[in-house]
C-alpha cells in the first residue's frame, strides 16, 4: 500500500491528508473512500476491550508444557497418547482439563484458552524467539540459536517498554528471576530490545524471592554503605564525568545510572520488592519455592504501577535430584515429573494469582498470559517422555479485558495438529498489544529508520 508520513493533519471528515492521498493510491485498486471509513469501523482500537488492561503479568513456562496434560486432554486416545491421567470437569461447564490441575480448574471461567497454537517450530531457541517477538526465527528449528541480528526483532517486553509510559521510578517492564537459557548458559533470541537499542531492554531481575534473606536487588544500600557515605560517591562521580567527554554511549549509561538512582529513592519500588510486608499465610498460598515467590513479586510489582512483569520458570535443580533438571522439557518421565512437582507446583501459585488479583480487584485490569515455547509430542518416546512439539499447543489468558469462559480453537484428536481456530504467535501479539492500549499496527523504526509495524498478526476475536 502507498504509505505517506505526516503530522497527520486533520481534514474534513476527520480524515488526516495521509489518508486522504492514501485514497488515491487505492482507487486504482477499485477502492473508494467508503471502504477506508469502513475499515476504519473495524479498526482494533474500536473494540470494546482495547487498553482495559493496565498492566499485564506473562507467565513462561520453560521448557515447553504438555498440551495433553494442561488445557486439552484427550480422553478417548490410546493410552500412549492420553498419558495415564484423566480430564476432570471445571467451572466453565464444558471445559475439562487435566485431572493434574484441580485449582486452576476452579478458575477456568476466568480464563480464554486457546486450543490451537501452532509455531511449527520444534526447537526451544528458534520456536521460543518466536513466542516472545511474534516474528519466526529464521531459519526456523534451530537451537542454541544466536542472540542478535537477523534475528533482532524486539520481544513483547521491550515493545512495552518502548510503547508504554515509564511511571516515575520505575522502568515500563521487568524480567525475574532470570533470563531463559539453554544449557550451557546460552540465552535464548528474542528477549531484549533487539534493534530497538539497549534504552529500550525490559530490566532483567535476578533474584532469589524464596529465600529468608531476600532483598531488593540492587535497590538497598549495602550494609557498609550509610547514606553519607553514597551522597559523597555520587558527588565524587558527578565532578569526574564533568571532565569527560560526552558520548552517546556515556550518555545511555548516564540515563540508565540516573533510572537505576531513581529506583533507589523511590520507596514504591522498594516496597513492592519486600516481601516481608506480605502475610505469612499469602506467601504460604503462592508455595514456598522459586517460581511461586516470583508470581507474587509480580503481583506487588504491577500492584505499584509496573505496566508489564514477566516471570520465567527457572530449573529446579541438577539432573540427579529432578529429571529434565525440573524444566517442562519433559524428554524423560513425563508423567513423574507432572505428577511430582512440575504441575502440583503451577497449579498452586498460577490460581494464587488469580485468586488474590480477583480479591484485590486487579484481576479486570490486569492481564495474565500463561505461556510456553511449544508444546509436547502426542506420543511417548522410549523414555516414557514427550519431545519437542510446535504443530500445535494450548496458552490461556485471563483478566484485562480478555473475554472470559472461551475455548478457542481444537487441535486434532491426539492434539498432534490444529483442527480449527489456529493462532500464531504474531495473533497473540496483536491480541495483547490491544488489551493493553497499544495500537498492533503502530509503527516503529529499525535501524534504516524504517516503518514497521509492531505486528502482522491479526486480534483473535473470539478472546477480545
Amino acid at each position: 500500500m502507498l504509505s505517506i508520513h505526516d503530522r497527520g493533519t486533520p481534514l474534513c471528515e476527520h480524515l488526516t491528508r495521509r489518508q486522504w492521498l492514501q485514497i488515491g493510491g487505492l482507487g486504482a485498486l477499485g477502492l473508494s473512500l467508503g471502504n477506508l471509513t469502513q475499515a476504519r469501523a473495524v479498526s482494533p482500537t474500536a473494540v470494546g476491550s482495547f487498553g482495559k488492561a493496565k498492566r499485564c503479568i506473562v507467565i513462561c513456562l520453560l521448557g515447553g508444557p504438555p498440551q495433553h496434560e494442561t488445557w486439552d486432554p484427550k480422553p478417548d486416545a490410546p493410552e500412549e497418547i492420553r498419558g495415564p491421567f484423566r480430564p476432570i470437569q471445571t467451572s466453565l461447564p464444558g471445559l475439562h482439563v487435566s485431572e493434574l490441575m484441580p485449582r486452576l480448574a476452579q478458575h477456568a471461567h476466568r480464563f480464554s484458552v486457546l486450543r490451537a497454537v501452532s509455531t511449527r517450530d520444534n526447537a526451544h531457541s528458534s520456536s521460543g524467539y518466536y513466542m516472545l517477538t511474534g516474528v519466526p526465527h529464521v531459519p526456523m528449528g534451530v537451537e542454541n540459536a544466536r542472540v542478535g541480528a537477523p534475528n533482532n526483532w524486539p520481544s513483547f517486553a521491550a515493545l512495552v517498554s518502548k510503547m508504554k509510559m515509564k511511571p516515575e521510578g520505575m522502568p515500563a517492564s521487568v524480567v525475574i528471576p532470570e533470563h531463559i537459557w539453554n544449557d550451557g548458559n546460552l540465552p535464548w533470541p528474542g528477549q531484549d530490545a533487539g534493534f530497538l537499542g539497549r534504552s529500550a531492554d525490559p530490566w532483567l531481575i535476578p533474584c532469589q524471592p524464596h529465600e529468608p534473606t531476600f532483598r531488593s536487588p540492587g535497590l538497598t544500600m549495602p550494609d557498609d554503605v550509610p547514606a553519607l557515605r553514597f551522597d559523597h560517591r555520587q558527588t565524587l562521580l558527578a565532578q569526574v564525568n564533568r571532565h569527560l567527554d560526552a558520548s552517546a554511549a556515556s550518555s545511555q549509561f548516564e540515563g540508565k545510572y540516573r533510572q537505576a538512582l531513581d529506583l533507589m529513592s523511590a520507596g514504591g519500588m522498594r516496597h513492592a520488592f519486600d516481601l516481608n510486608l506480605e502475610t505469612q499465610s499469602v506467601r504460604d498460598r503462592y508455595g514456598r519455592f522459586r517460581f511461586g515467590q516470583s508470581l507474587l513479586l509480580a503481583r506487588r510489582l504491577v500492584e505499584a504501577g509496573m505496566p508489564l512483569v514477566q516471570v520465567n520458570w527457572t530449573r529446579l535443580g541438577p539432573a540427579a535430584q529432578f529429571p529434565n533438571q525440573g524444566t517442562w522439557d519433559t524428554h524423560a518421565r513425563n508423567a513423574f515429573s507432572l505428577k511430582d512437582h512440575l504441575m502440583p507446583m503451577m497449579d498452586q501459585c498460577v490460581s494464587a494469582l488469580i485468586d488474590d488479583l480477583a480479591q484485590r480487584g486487579l484481576l479486570e485490569d490486569t492481564l495474565v498470559f500463561w505461556m510456553g515455547e511449544f508444546g509436547r509430542t502426542p506420543r511417548h518416546n522410549g523414555n516414557a517422555g514427550r519431545d519437542h512439539w510446535g504443530s500445535v499447543f494450548s496458552l490461556a489468558l485471563a483478566g484485562g479485558g480478555v473475554r472470559a469462559g472461551v475455548v478457542h480453537g481444537a487441535s486434532d484428536s491426539i492434539a498432534a495438529f490444529p483442527k480449527d481456530g489456529m493462532v500464531r504467535p504474531e495473533d497473540i501479539h496483536a491480541t495483547l498489544f490491544h488489551f493493553l492500549g497499544i495500537d498492533p499496527h503502530a509503527e516503529v523504526r529499525d535501524p534504516q529508520n524504517r516503518p514497521l509495524n509492531l505486528t502482522r498478526g491479526e486480534l483473535i476475536r473470539a478472546i477480545v
